[in-house]
Parts: structure tokens; sequence; C-alpha cells
């Protein structure tokens, strides 16, 4: 009799993440490699990483002005020439029109507040994260939202 070896799959949430973690790769950040993927009923709606904006060039070209300016991770978002990646899946899916209402966001990192911010408007109703970020104001909003946030274990 022949037995068949039972495939072993992933997991929803670590096919997603490991989705996201590929994603990254894409990044030109010189201090962090972010990947995001918003996905509804199963099916993925967009991706993004971290970067800088179309056209414009990167920081491997041009140097890291928050490195140069020592600026700490968390702070001061706006001194960045790139975009986060959860702005970029939004943005992706805006481009597209594709609406994220009642999707859920995969995320290599937890959102800063900035994109906490966007993710609510646009209806997220759910932020799964492997690694943690410095912005505690983030966490509030996204709770105060009643947006759940569920870290998973690195994997």
């Amino acid at each position: 009799m022949n037995k068949k070896k039972k495939t072993i799959r992933p997991s929803w949430d670590e096919y997603f993440i490991d989705i996201a973690k590929l994603v990254s790769k894409r990044s030109t950040c010189l201090r962090r490699k972010v990947g995001a993927v918003i996905v509804k009923n199963r099916r993925i709606l967009a991706t993004g990483y971290n970067g800088t904006p179309s056209g414009i060039r990167h920081c491997e070209e041009v140097g890291c002005l928050r490195e140069k300016l020592k600026i700490p991770s968390g702070e001061r978002h706006e001194l960045c020439r790139g975009l986060h990646a959860e702005q970029n899946a939004l943005l992706q899916a805006s481009l597209y029109g594709i609406s994220l209402e009642g999707s859920s966001l995969y995320c290599t990192n937890q959102p800063c507040l900035i994109c906490a911010k966007m993710l609510i408007n646009a209806g997220i109703r759910e932020v799964v994260i492997v690694d943690g970020y410095p912005d505690k104001l983030a966490q509030e909003f996204l709770k105060e939202a009643k947006i759940k946030v569920r870290k998973i274990n690195n994997f």
C-alpha cells in the first residue's frame, strides 16, 4: 500500500507574513527594510515596501538624511525621502481603485502613528505584525479605533 506524505502547509498568517518579508526585500531604505501586504478574505489586495516615491533618487544613491542628523527611529518622519511600506500599500490600492474596508494589514513591523491614522481611515480592521516599533501613540490610536493588533512569532 502506498502511503501519501501529508503536505505541510503554512498557516494563513505565516503565508501572508512570509509574503510581507519577501516584499520588504525591494526596500531601498538604509535603516530598516519593511514590507506590507493588505488582505481581505484571504486574497491579496495590495503590497508595499518602504522607499522613495517613483522617480525620486533612492537613499542608496544620495544617503540618509536621518542617519546624518542622528535622528532616532520613530521620530521626525518628515525628514525622510521615503514612504513607509503601509503608505505605499495604501497608495497602490488607491491607484487601482481597490477598497480596503474590512481588510487586514500584514506587516513586518508595527505601524508608526502617521501610518496608523491612515490605516484607520482606510477601513483596515486588523493589523498583524512580527516586530514592534517605538511608537506607543500609534498603539493607542489603533486600540481606540478598535483595530485588532496581533503580534505573531517570527518564524
